[in-house]
């Protein structure tokens, strides 16, 4: 009939098309099917390696209590392009207590307007803290400041502090944050740590490059050599040397063999070679300080507030290096530090440390106009420096 097509298949073309299905079409069947079996496969095994992850998570978290893990530590935003500072990395440690929380705002914004460095502030602070802060970092000229929050957890520190109520209300655990340096920035090989209380008017270039000796894993501000030696801190007891610090009666101090009259440092400020912190197990060594002295009381009974300097002066005997004594004028929180130094020598200061009961957000601190400068307003208006009004006497 007009218009159909009729086909006519040989049975050799029939056979000839059997063979190529059977040549190309079921090897690519068989490729298809091991490419499924495979991508089963690698979904299992990312299923598996998730669930250990999650168990080594808690695994961790019990068998070291405090660890800071990857997901406890947040880095700050990314920067703008033109405002990321390059070269050598300064990691910097300070910590972030609420109460206290304009006090490192003022220390950082006066670390990081001085310098042309490549700063990283590793804030380390509570987790009711964190809220708070992120706000002052990104609604303020803070937002341009590299930095990563890392939460203490105050478990860290079960059995190393002393359980006397008496002297429980004065133990603040963030204070003891300086001992685990290496934790909280494991990648770094040298650091510095800064106290809240403090006002940086030099490059801090140039204190990160303070040179420690062979085997040194920290340097100090030695009080008897410093500008500030003529500052005695609040009660009996002289805390220019170990005996203001330590109770020389107790056995366990006794055998140690140290000199009552040795020079003490301030670790308000400190420069760590956290490579040699490690190889000597420092963190491990001020723990054992602690546990010790929650046991068997060893500190001063004349100490005032310095309760993280003694396992320092211990572990650190004889064995640090030195600061220049300009990167560390302290006792401006001390009873007559207006009279003490000249509005010339503060200003000369590459730092200035307000250690000491009087604080420079206090009415009754002195040179409170230098850390006035620093100081950023809080966003969220919850912290409010106390000033002196015209009718205050």
């Amino acid at each position: 009939m007009q218009g159909e097509t009729t086909q006519y298949h040989h049975p050799l073309a029939l056979g000839l098309s059997l063979k190529m299905f059977s040549s190309f079409l079921l090897p690519a069947l068989y490729f298809s099917v091991n490419v499924a079996i495979l991508v089963l496969l690698a979904v299992a095994f990312l299923i598996i390696v998730q669930r250990n992850l999650l168990n080594l998570n808690d695994f961790l978290r019990n068998a070291v209590p405090g660890m800071i893990l990857p997901f406890e530590s947040e880095f700050s935003p990314e920067l703008r392009p033109d405002l990321v500072r390059t070269g050598e990395k300064i990691p910097v440690v300070i910590t972030a207590a609420e109460e206290r929380l304009g006090a490192v705002v003022a220390a950082m914004n006066s670390v990081y307007q001085n310098s042309k460095a490549n700063i990283v502030f590793n804030i380390v602070t509570m987790n009711d803290t964190v809220d708070h802060l992120k706000v002052w970092m990104t609604k303020t000229q803070l937002n341009n400041v590299r930095h990563k929050i890392i939460i203490f957890e105050p478990q860290l520190l079960n059995g190393k502090i002393t359980k006397n109520p008496q002297k429980l209300d004065s133990v603040k655990p963030l204070t003891f944050a300086r001992f685990y340096m290496p934790v909280f920035i494991p990648d770094a090989e040298k650091a510095i740590y800064l106290d809240d209380d403090i006002i940086v008017q030099g490059d801090i270039q140039e204190l990160f490059d303070t040179s420690l000796k062979s085997g040194h894993a920290a340097a100090f501000s030695d009080d008897c050599d410093s500008a500030s030696a003529k500052g005695i801190v609040r009660g009996a007891g002289n805390q220019n040397n170990y005996i203001g610090f330590l109770d020389f009666k107790k056995e366990a101090i006794k055998k140690l063999g140290m000199r009552a009259n040795t020079c003490s440092f301030n670790p308000g400020v400190i420069v760590a070679n956290l490579t040699e912190w490690k190889r000597q197990n420092i963190t491990n060594q001020l723990e054992h300080w602690m546990e010790l002295n929650a046991q068997e009381d060893l500190y001063s009974k004349t100490l005032a507030e310095s309760i993280t300097t003694p396992p320092l002066l211990i572990v650190f005997y004889k064995h640090h290096s030195s600061i220049d004594p300009m990167w560390h004028v302290r006792h401006l929180g001390a009873t007559g530090a207006g009279n003490r130094y000249s509005p010339q020598f503060v200003k000369a200061a590459k730092l200035l440390h307000w250690n000491g009961h009087y604080k420079p957000w206090s009415r009754t601190s002195s040179f409170t106009e230098v850390w006035d400068k620093w100081y950023i307003q809080d966003p969220m208006r919850k912290f409010h420096p106390v000033r002196k009004h015209a009718g205050d006497k």
